[in-house]
Parts: C-alpha cells; sequence; structure tokens
C-alpha cells in the first residue's frame, strides 16, 4: 500500500509540475505578444530577420543559407506554432533565400514580398515554384507600401521606387523602415550607396519620409559597399546591427564601415561576436538580448 501511495504521490507531482510548466511558459508567451519583438538570427554569412508584433503577427525577413533557419526561428518562435504572416525577400541571392526551402517545408506561409531583383540560381528557381504550387501570394514591393503589423507596428517599404528587374540584385534591395511607437529599425538588405543615395534624394523632396531610426540593420553584411557617411549621417542610429559569418571569406564588417557607425556614436552588435541579437520593445523602452 506504502508503495501504491508513492507512486499515486509521484504522479500527482509530475502532473502539477507539468501544470505550472505550461502555465509559465503561457504566461511569457503571453506578455511577449504585449511588445515587439525583433531578432537578427545567427545564420553564418547571410541575413535572416524576425519580427512579431505585439499582437502575434509574424514576418521573416530573408532566411539565410540553406539549412540554418529552423534552428533558429525555433529560438524565437511558439513550439507549436507553424504559420507565417509574411515572408519579404530583400533580394533573391543565396545568402537571403537558401533557407526558405525548409521553411516552406515546416511552415504555412501566408504572402511573400519580393523587390522584383532576378537570379537566375536553381535555389531561387526552385523557391518560386514552390510558392506557386502553394498558392502563395507573390507581390511586389514598392515604395509607399505600409504594412501594418497589428499594435500599432508597422512597415514601410522605402525602395523599390522603380522597376528594378533589370539591376544588380544588391542595387536593387528592398528597403524598410519597421516602427513601433518611439522604436523604429532602418531594414536595408544588402543594399549599397546607390540604393541610399536614391532613398536620400527621396526624402529630400518629400518631407513624409522620415529616414531616423534608433537601430541600423546596416547593409550587405557591413560591407565598404553600403553605410555610406550621409546615410548613417540621416538614419543617426543609435544602435547598429550586422549580420556576418565569423572568419568569413569577405572581410565583412569592413573597418571603414565600422569607424563610420562608431564615428555617429552608434553601438555596434555584431552576429559573428554576439549569436542571435533579439530587440524587444514596448514603444518606449527597448531590451537586447543574446543567444549563442
Amino acid at each position: 500500500m506504502f508503495e501504491n501511495s508513492k507512486k499515486h504521490g509521484l504522479l500527482i507531482f509530475t502532473f502539477l509540475l507539468l501544470v505550472s510548466t505550461i502555465f509559465l511558459f503561457y504566461q511569457d508567451f503571453k506578455n511577449s505578444h504585449r511588445k515587439l519583438t525583433f531578432a537578427m538570427l545567427d545564420i553564418g554569412q547571410g541575413d535572416a530577420l524576425f519580427i512579431e508584433s505585439p499582437t502575434g503577427t509574424q514576418i521573416l525577413i530573408d532566411s539565410g543559407p540553406p539549412r540554418k533557419i529552423l534552428s533558429q526561428l525555433a529560438r524565437v518562435m511558439f513550439p507549436f506554432d507553424r504559420y507565417i504572416d509574411g515572408i519579404i525577400i530583400t533580394n533573391p541571392d543565396q545568402d537571403h533565400i537558401g533557407g526558405f526551402e525548409d521553411v516552406l517545408k515546416v511552415y504555412k506561409v501566408g504572402g511573400v514580398f519580393e523587390s522584383g531583383t532576378i537570379n537566375d540560381s536553381k535555389t531561387y528557381q526552385n523557391f518560386k515554384q514552390e510558392i506557386k504550387n502553394k498558392n502563395i501570394p507573390n507581390i511586389l514591393a514598392k515604395r509607399g507600401m505600409r504594412l501594418h503589423l497589428g499594435g500599432g507596428a508597422m512597415i514601410d517599404i522605402l525602395f523599390p521606387d522603380r522597376d528594378v528587374s533589370l539591376w544588380n540584385t544588391n542595387d536593387g534591395s528592398i528597403v524598410a523602415k519597421l516602427s513601433y511607437g518611439n522604436t523604429s529599425v532602418m531594414l536595408t538588405g544588402d543594399s549599397t550607396s546607390v540604393t541610399e543615395k536614391i532613398i536620400l534624394e527621396n526624402s529630400k523632396r518629400n518631407p513624409k519620409i522620415n529616414l531616423t531610426s534608433d537601430i541600423l540593420k546596416v547593409g550587405h553584411h557591413g560591407s565598404r559597399t553600403s553605410s555610406s557617411n550621409d546615410f548613417v549621417k540621416a538614419v543617426a542610429p543609435k544602435y547598429a546591427l550586422i549580420s556576418d559569418g565569423k572568419d568569413n571569406k569577405y572581410g565583412h564588417p569592413h573597418p571603414d564601415v565600422l569607424n563610420t557607425l562608431s564615428s555617429f556614436g552608434a553601438q555596434i552588435f555584431r552576429t559573428d561576436l554576439s549569436g542571435t541579437i533579439i530587440m524587444k520593445s514596448d514603444g518606449k523602452d527597448k531590451t537586447f538580448s543574446f543567444q549563442n
């Protein structure tokens, strides 16, 4: 009888422990939805950004190279969540789209946004075919589009402002601004100084275009083809986030870019040094955390 009571007590204890764990996990999940989450995922040499609005809308911007993205998404998404509201492809190069084939095998996707630049690679062609097979809406991003994510969070498309189908993929990258309350993030893809110049000219002609952002996702992994002095000055970031692979063969980020960012007082975070970088904001205050 004593043994039966012991087993019964152990079962009750295990059950209560499971319930309390689920409750605490749910509370953490519920509280996280009251804030904006922006994560620069550590996928090596490439780009992959995850955004979740205060109401739970989820956007994945790029996916890095193949076989990297799923383990990183598991760190920032609810374990049983298998839906991503939107995918934004800033450009169709391998280091930005290589992981999307894996994403589409696991997650249902609400829509795909592209810049309009073209890549003849098999990876890109397979991805386009899979979008078609799954009947996922495929939308051309254009300046002036505003994506309302819920809870006051939004993404404004700043570029392309024209047909870029024949452009270099980097020059034609999508550039956008994420905003939530007093928190804003300039999202630059692999955009170059050519792209930056066009955006600066547009902002001069249209005072409604406000480039100032407290966080800059540094263009092209910190390559010196991006982050021109004039553009960084206009954005005036407090924080600069760089997605780059450890000991990458390209020498990213370039010392000139680091000097430019530092000269404007930006605090620099890098995935090769810090791992995945997660920012959470209630629209006023923001906190950063890191996952290696």
